[in-house]
């Protein structure tokens, strides 16, 4: 937590300014007791009505600034607050975004969403009231007693007895809360885990007819969420009942001693009245304090959980290479032994893979499922790092290259087709931010997605709900290759991507990419054969092996891997066309 208190540094001004006027009105507040003492004895005592009016008239007036005096403590603090939480959430994104895909996996999204909304939320919170009340409050309980010992020390001394009790109960019950409310949102982050996996896979648990089951997973996860905050909040819940009951036999303490020295003339009604007001001050401030430290403890639990976040540094280096010109046709991109392994893996996902891929290629990956096709194209972009070997492209080390500027020159179509909420043209523009609607509809027409945005009503300004849920599979898969292509990548990835198209679709795609003007390197994983027979060479993996490299043609006759998963598709057709 305390590394993040740096982003206060922006807002330095703010920090100082809002507690300063908050123990301004503070210091007005501790000055009306005397006002009053003054009033009873001098005015009502003596029947002074001139003296009473003027009292009267200071009441007013330091009401007036007081208030002054909190407006603009209150709006100082909210600027340093709600900047402070600006700040930190962009670090924070900032920071998620530079993870490795290795390293979201593993952090999983519900625990990175929750950290970015609830835990912020609660520190933006507790840095708040920080500002406003964790300056005030302690000065006015000193204040207060103070102010006591001015008037009598004697009567003082209950003050002095009280506070200390008092700090011990809200102190005691803070360093055993901390840790609790850190534990209420690891159960939430399960919470929300569970959550987020039943809604995006509503369709699946209603198919297999799982709801119930569903439901009493989550009532038993939601249960102990709910009894570990009962639990905390139980006895959080005893600090503002022992610090009233404290404070109120302090209070009829002073009131049975502040009657007995009237009664001997020590002191006047006045003086015991503005004892009575200290005492009510400081168990107003105190309760205000004991809901502050509730409030801290749980930012700091928090802030504790954002810094963790916030202290994961990716896995991977980025390089300082731009791409800018190609300098190595001939081996374009090479794989030089290249092997990986996922974190927590006993085994390679890959190993030993060496191919060398002539710029303008088109490259077909096929193999089961499981072999590694999506990780081996995933290497390119440089989503993972190699446990050992190399991989370079153009000539240079991708390790050496930015990541920004590498990727810039790489369409990624993955498995999954994700588009956003907005207009098609919004959606093609991520590829390309300064594509026109000529290069949108350039890209549309070789992804076989022209139809599909013709036939919509406003065509490019035409509204795509979040997800595309409001198109069909292959609508989806076309319309992300096309965003691919707006960017005119110098190398393309499609990652099982035409899964959901018909087979003239298909060929009909791989025909236009095949034939455009300086037409992209090309990676095309599929599980179908007839998608990939056409390339310039296949690739076959097998359990993380390249097991055969070639043609379509030399595979069928040099590798059985490939034969089988040929023949399974298209011998078993022919025939039962021939029967």
């Amino acid at each position: 937590m305390k590394k993040l208190l740096v982003y206060l540094k922006a807002y330095t001004k703010e920090t100082i300014l809002a507690p300063l006027f908050k123990m301004l009105e503070a210091s007005f507040e501790l000055i009306v007791p005397l006002v009053v003492a003054s009033l009873i004895d001098k005015g009502i005592a003596t029947s002074d009505t001139s003296h009473i009016i003027r009292m009267s008239l200071v009441l007013v007036l330091l009401a007036a600034v007081g208030f002054c005096t909190s407006i603009t403590a209150q709006y100082f603090a909210a600027k340093a607050s709600a900047g402070f939480a600006k700040d930190v959430r962009h670090a924070l994104f900032n920071n998620i975004q530079s993870l490795s895909y290795s390293q979201i996996d593993e952090l999983g999204t519900s625990t990175m969403i929750t950290r970015m909304t609830s835990d912020m939320n609660q520190v933006q919170q507790g840095v708040n009231l920080t500002l406003r009340l964790l300056l005030r409050s302690p000065f006015i309980v000193l204040g207060a007693m103070i102010m006591a010992f001015t008037i009598d020390v004697k009567e003082a001394m209950i003050f002095a007895v009280t506070i200390p009790l008092l700090s011990i109960v809200v102190f005691g019950i803070m360093l055993w809360s901390i840790p609790k409310y850190k534990l209420v949102q690891e159960k939430l982050d399960k919470v929300l885990n569970l959550t987020r996996e039943n809604l995006d896979g509503a369709r699946v648990i209603r198919a297999f007819g799982s709801e119930e089951k569903e439901k009493e997973v989550f009532f038993a996860q939601n249960e102990e969420l709910a009894k570990l905050q009962k639990h905390v909040g139980s006895v959080t819940a005893l600090m503002n009942p022992l610090t009233f009951a404290i404070l109120n036999l302090a209070i009829c303490y002073l009131i049975y001693t502040g009657a007995l020295t009237v009664q001997a003339g020590i002191l006047t009604q006045g003086s015991v009245v503005a004892l009575y007001n200290y005492m009510s001050q400081i168990l107003v401030e105190l309760v205000k304090l004991a809901n502050l430290i509730i409030n801290i403890t749980r930012a700091v639990a928090c802030g504790n959980r954002i810094q963790a976040l916030m202290d994961i540094k990716p896995v991977m280096e980025n390089g300082q290479e731009s791409f800018d010109t190609f300098v190595k046709e001939d081996d374009f991109i090479v794989f030089d032994h290249a092997s990986m392994r996922y974190p927590g893996d006993a085994e390679d996902s890959l190993s030993d893979v060496d191919l060398h891929i002539k710029k303008g290629q088109s490259i077909g990956i096929i193999g089961g499922t499981g072999s590694g096709k999506s990780t081996l194209v995933n290497l390119i972009p440089r989503f993972f790092d190699l446990s050992d070997g190399n991989i370079y492209i153009n000539g240079k080390n991708v390790k050496d290259y930015d990541l920004e500027e590498l990727r810039n020159h790489i369409g990624i179509v993955p498995q999954k087709a994700v588009l956003f909420k907005g207009t098609i043209r919004d959606n093609m523009k991520w590829g390309n931010n300064e594509a026109t609607d000529e290069d949108i509809y350039a890209a549309l027409e070789i992804a076989q997605a022209k139809d599909v945005v013709l036939g919509k009503d406003g065509k490019l300004d035409h509204m795509i709900s979040q997800g595309g849920k409001n198109l069909s599979g292959g609508q989806r898969q076309r319309l992300t290759i096309a965003r691919a292509l707006v960017r005119k990548p110098w190398i393309l990835i499609l990652d099982d991507s035409a899964s959901a198209l018909d087979y003239v679709t298909d060929y009909n795609l791989r025909t236009a990419i095949r034939n455009m003007k300086d037409a992209p390197t090309t990676f095309i994983v599929s599980q179908r054969t007839a998608s990939i027979k056409n390339c310039d060479q296949v690739v076959v993996l097998d359990d993380g092996k390249v097991v055969g490299v070639g043609t379509h043609d030399s595979l069928l006759d040099n590798c059985d891997i490939y034969r089988e998963i040929y023949d399974s598709q298209f011998k078993t057709a022919k025939e039962a066309a021939n029967e």
